[in-house]
């Protein structure tokens, strides 16, 4: 069975939240990253966390950005490029256009970074986020398969050594 894409936002989560259960104690905050899938069926902000900022990591735009009053960035990457080999340099270089943002450009929080189904690409640069974060790798990995559908550990396992350092 495929993912519901018409009840809200698919695999939306506070990625603090979530790092903070799965860690038994508070190791990054809770409210300033926010993952998820697609916009087209979320009706308010307050259904994703009244993002300050929205990344759509989608290839196609949100036709739903301005609607939630939040800044928005865009950073798309081809079908044809495997996103969880972080070793290819055209990933490396869309993950560091994205890292990039965030540190220079990004200035309402939270963030809500997303993608078609909240588990790929936006799984891929939450997990970057994550390692630059010196967080654990289990934690990264368990983070990753709290999404729904077609997931696998080795993908993340493979993303975060690519990222490596």
């Amino acid at each position: 069975m495929g993912l519901d894409y018409s009840q809200g936002c698919v695999n939306y989560r506070d990625v603090g939240e979530c790092i903070n259960i799965l860690a038994d104690c508070d190791l990054i905050p809770i409210g300033r990253i926010l993952r998820g899938g697609k916009l087209q069926f979320v009706e308010c902000a307050a259904q994703i966390g009244n993002p300050g900022t929205i990344i759509n990591l989608r290839k196609g735009t949100d036709s739903v950005d301005k609607r939630f009053g939040a800044d928005y960035w865009h950073f798309p990457i081809s079908n044809d490029y495997e996103k969880y080999n972080t070793t290819d340099p055209k990933v490396r270089r869309w993950l560091n256009d994205v890292f990039v943002c965030l540190e220079q450009k990004v200035q309402r929080f939270p963030v809500f970074f997303h993608c078609t189904s909240g588990k790929d690409r936006t799984g891929v640069v939450i997990a970057g986020l994550l390692s630059v974060l010196n967080l654990d790798r289990e934690l990264i990995i368990q983070e990753y398969l709290w999404s729904t559908g077609n997931i696998e550990r080795s993908w993340i396992e493979n993303a975060i050594d690519g990222i490596g350092n």
